[in-house]
């Protein structure tokens, strides 16, 4: 199994231009399964007791909603369906390179969508530019608080935001498949120092790998929505 690093398959598109299809395509299928998840949740409440998938779900939720209604107040339950989704959508994203190891088994080119850019930074944009069209007048006179002479710092402060967090995800989950990448190479390698032979010693590392790469992607996700969470409170404090 040989994948070079940031290789991605393309789709020539007539306006687009060259798009990341595999990128694209793990998307879809993690929509879907997301979709197909809550439906099977949402059938569980036809009866009457509680099942053991609500009350993970209903845990998840809660613990989401509680953390961005305390953060926000009042002015921010509206915005509670988003961050939920958020979340949600994100730690399946992440959750993907799991997923996918049969298909890269096949030779398949396939991983977490969080791993490529191109689903990071809309996602971040998504974030910072609900903030500016939600509360624009009050981003604008942040920038010239609490010195108008503090505009350009503030402006460098203000434009990072989107970049930090669409880096700080693609980051964190591009480094744990390109650690799974590398033990597996050196696993199809058969490497041998002396009579240590490396790569059957490393064919356990790879289980390892995975749970921290779950349990990376479930922080990340957290950190993400969380940030979103910050963001929003700010605007909606400088706009009061």
């Amino acid at each position: 199994m040989q994948e070079n690093l940031g290789e991605h398959i393309l789709w020539h598109l007539p306006v687009l231009g060259p798009v990341h299809a595999d990128t694209i395509v793990t998307t879809w299928i993690v929509m879907a399964l997301a979709l197909a998840f809550f439906a099977w949740v949402g059938a569980s409440y036809r009866t009457p007791n509680q099942t053991k998938r609500q009350v993970v779900v209903e845990g998840v939720v809660n613990y989401v909603a509680d953390l961005a209604t305390s953060t926000l107040g009042k002015r921010g339950e509206p915005f509670v369906p988003f961050f939920i989704a958020l979340f949600v959508f994100i730690f399946l994203l992440n959750q993907f390179g799991f997923v996918a190891l049969p298909f890269k088994a096949l030779g398949f080119h396939t991983g977490s969508p969080t791993a490529d850019l191109n689903t990071t930074v809309p996602l971040a944009l998504a974030v910072w530019l609900g903030t500016w069209l939600l509360f624009p007048v009050s981003h604008a006179k942040h920038l010239v608080q609490p010195f108008a002479w503090l505009l350009p710092i503030n402006l460098i402060e203000e434009f990072s935001r989107p970049l930090t967090l669409a880096a700080r995800l693609f980051f964190n989950i591009f480094v744990g498949e390109l650690l799974f990448m590398i033990v597996a190479s050196i696993i199809e390698d058969r490497i041998s120092i002396g009579f240590f032979n490396l790569s059957l010693a490393a064919a356990v590392v790879p289980f390892f790998i995975q749970f921290f790469n779950f349990f990376v992607g479930t922080v990340q996700a957290f950190v993400f929505t969380l940030l979103a969470i910050v963001y929003f409170s700010l605007a909606i404090g400088e706009s009061h």
